[in-house]
């Protein structure tokens, strides 16, 4: 039974013309999916409808081929031909009885139009904001009536498409509108430029044609970042937002309020906290009458009460806590509070997007494969009888496959060697900016924990004798990686013997407490790429050592940009002293000297390096699968039928890598087996004699 304290977060709010059920509001996020997999973004969406969220809203829709952002992967409405892709969401969130919004976008200089080969559309000409070697021209009046016109159609098929929130989109500086608001962007001396009145003059149109155009039956919403984080440079709160908001304060008929750019919009746990942008956005409900949607990765019911008894926003908006879990609103209702996956703020699904592929979720490892695999994160069903599994590891691929079997209805035994839950989870949030991680165990175990079909064994480590002696038909072994202490890795595909006598930690080794008490010069040698080696450099400043971080790459952490992460990483390493050497590998070892040898040209220099932390691959702890693979003779003597390396101790990879293998494994599909494909529809529909979709240029 929900607590009557969350009650107001289930009250309707009526939005222009149409009215949602709840305060629930899964904002404008992007999937990966958008227009080359149609059917994966409806089954995502429409799950979200199903786990409650009142209001489900698509990525940015591209408006137009002059706003080609490819290869990434929006939706689109360019044309008639793209309404009945998006009709496939509409049709997904309103059987669930949810409203369905479009954000409407055109990219500006944000938009290389890499594919399409048109020229690019700005305020003024200058160049494009991505690396390509190409520059927009500046909007003349015929180009300014040819957008506006492009936007009313877009609109107008978005009605068609089915939804009952049209957006106009300023944000997250990708956007022609928000472009044409900047100073910095906007260097015009006509009535579209100059003055704040003529810089708002563009977006005050485009608003009021949305409106005559489908604002009789359809909602027309704002998407405004109320602050750059850019001090003066920038939009900020407090003033140049502020009078934006004032100026059209009851024109639309919601205001959907954020940060810009998506880094800011989109911090990472490492660097913010839940409800981190509640200082820029709390002024907007007091020069507006017109409801107030905002996001702060809020996954606390109490804390969603509070905005609205505040009166800080009328609607709670999610994106990453939609992905992490799409029935977050019942589980509110049902009071389920304990049930509810919390966003762990990693970002792995802001990376899916980044790459142009479908996204990830840490916690959630069914996102994205709702229409794919047929995977729905609440409901697992079981094939056929009761069986017995052996899980061999607590960590999170254990976790996740303990948990998969146990909801099916399987006899379940977890054996982990260690005395704690949680393997690399445990010992990674244990490290600066990762608490939040420990969600990843913490959810996993209290599912776990008092189930009947469930055996909990710590401090348990498992030979293959002892599997043998069991008997259990089904073992998963999810005995996780260890860090390499010799160096191999991207730079150095082969050991280097010169470090067999260096003093070498190892990730694990700092993790465990090995730096603790050690001072002096520690050289952090990072061939990862990712977050692990700038997170070790904190903990060995935090210790009062002098620190140089010496990568092969151009930058620090040059993948934590996926995740929107990198430059904050490496501010945070300058503010903190570190020493950052780019573009050197390890060439020597002696006497106290590191040598390092330039990527380039080979040119050596040396650093103190009283310790070394080398953070470059990882080993699968194998050992007792291959012992097991040498007895496979035996299993059939001894009952086994299949014995199973799950996650890191198959392929070491990151936390969500392991947590997807533990759920296929749990599934009974393992994450090696061939899902649907959209891609290859047509040529299956003409095989089989089935009808295909036609939307675009393609037929699905």
């Amino acid at each position: 039974m929900r607590d009557a304290r969350y009650d107001v977060l289930f009250e309707p709010v009526r939005i222009g013309p149409v009215t949602t059920r709840n305060r629930f509001y899964q904002v404008p996020h992007c999937t990966g999916m958008g227009h080359r997999y149609p059917r994966s973004e409806a089954a995502h969406r429409g799950l979200k409808a199903e786990g409650g969220w009142g209001v489900v809203c698509t990525q940015e829709a591209e408006i137009h081929a002059t706003s080609d952002i490819t290869p990434a992967n929006e939706a689109r409405l360019w044309d008639d031909k793209d309404i009945p892709a998006l009709q496939l969401m509409t049709e997904a969130v309103h059987a669930h009885g949810s409203l369905a919004a479009i954000q409407l976008a055109h990219n500006g200089l944000h938009a290389s139009n890499r594919y399409t080969r048109l020229t690019p559309l700005a305020p003024s000409a200058v160049v494009v904001d991505s690396d390509d070697p190409v520059q927009a021209r500046a909007m003349d009046k015929a180009d300014i009536r040819a957008f506006r016109q492009w936007h009313v159609q877009a609109a107008k098929r978005a009605k068609r498409a089915g939804f009952d929130i049209v957006y106009v989109y300023a944000g997250h500086d990708m956007t022609l509108l928000q472009h044409f608001l900047l100073e910095r962007h906007n260097q015009r001396s006509d009535e579209y430029g100059g003055s704040f009145e003529n810089r708002l003059r563009l977006f005050r149109e485009v608003l009021a044609d949305t409106r005559e155009a489908v604002g009789d039956s359809c909602a027309v919403a704002v998407r405004l970042a109320v602050d750059e984080l850019l001090g003066a440079e920038g939009l900020r709160h407090d003033v140049e937002a502020r009078d934006i908001i004032t100026a059209l304060a009851d024109e639309p008929d919601l205001w959907d309020v954020n940060l810009s750019d998506w880094s800011n919009d989109s911090q990472t746990s490492r660097f913010a906290k839940e409800g981190y942008q509640e200082d820029y956005t709390r002024f907007v409900k007091r020069v507006t009458r017109k409801p107030v949607v905002g996001v702060g990765r809020y996954t606390s019911p109490d804390s969603m009460v509070r905005l609205v008894r505040q009166g800080h926003l009328d609607l709670i908006g999610g994106a990453r806590p939609s992905i992490a879990d799409p029935f977050l609103p019942k589980k509110i209702a049902e009071g389920r509070l304990e049930d509810i996956r919390e966003c762990i703020g990693c970002n792995i699904c802001v990376s899916g997007d980044n790459t142009c592929v479908p996204m990830r979720c840490t916690q959630n490892p069914t996102t994205s494969e709702e229409w794919r695999r047929g995977w729905h994160p609440e409901v697992i069903t079981r094939a056929g009888p009761v069986e017995q599994h052996l899980i061999v590891g607590g960590g999170p691929a254990g976790l996740e496959a303990a948990h998969v079997l146990a909801k099916a209805g399987h006899e379940v035994i977890v054996a982990e060697a260690r005395r704690a839950w949680g393997g690399r989870v445990s010992l990674e949030s244990r490290l600066p900016g990762l608490a939040e991680w420990a969600r990843v165990r913490d959810w996993r175990m209290g599912q776990l924990q008092g189930l009947a079909n469930v055996q909990l064994y710590l401090d348990s480590p498992l030979e293959a004798a002892d599997i043998l002696d069991y008997g259990i038909a089904h073992v998963a072994l999810a005995t996780g990686a260890s860090w390499r202490r010799d160096g191999a890795g991207r730079m150095h595909r082969k050991p280097l013997g010169f470090l067999a006598d260096a003093p070498v930690l190892t990730p694990d080794d700092v993790m465990g407490g090995a730096l603790a008490g050690r001072t002096g010069d520690v050289v952090i040698f990072d061939d990862d790429r990712f977050y692990m080696a700038s997170v070790l450099a904190e903990v060995a400043v935090a210790q009062g050592n002098r620190v140089s971080f010496v990568t092969p790459a151009a930058v620090v952490a040059p993948w934590a940009d996926h995740t929107l992460e990198q430059a904050r990483i490496q501010r945070r390493l300058m503010a903190l002293g570190v020493t950052i050497v780019p573009l050197h590998g390890l060439a020597g070892y002696g006497a106290g000297q590191l040598e390092l040898a330039c990527v380039y040209s080979g040119a050596r220099r040396f650093l103190a390096c009283d310790t070394l932390v080398s953070v470059t691959a990882r080993r699968p702890n194998d050992g007792l699968f291959q012992a097991l693979a040498a007895r496979a003779g035996d299993w059939a003597d001894a009952g086994l039928a299949r014995v199973t390396p799950i996650g890191d101790c198959h392929a070491p990879g990151l936390i969500a890598a392991a947590v997807y293998a533990g759920h296929a494994y749990g599934r009974g599909g393992g994450a090696e087996a061939n899902p649907l494909r959209e891609d290859r529809m047509l040529a299956d529909e003409a095989q089989t004699g089935g009808s295909a979709l036609v939307f675009g240029a393609n037929a699905l």
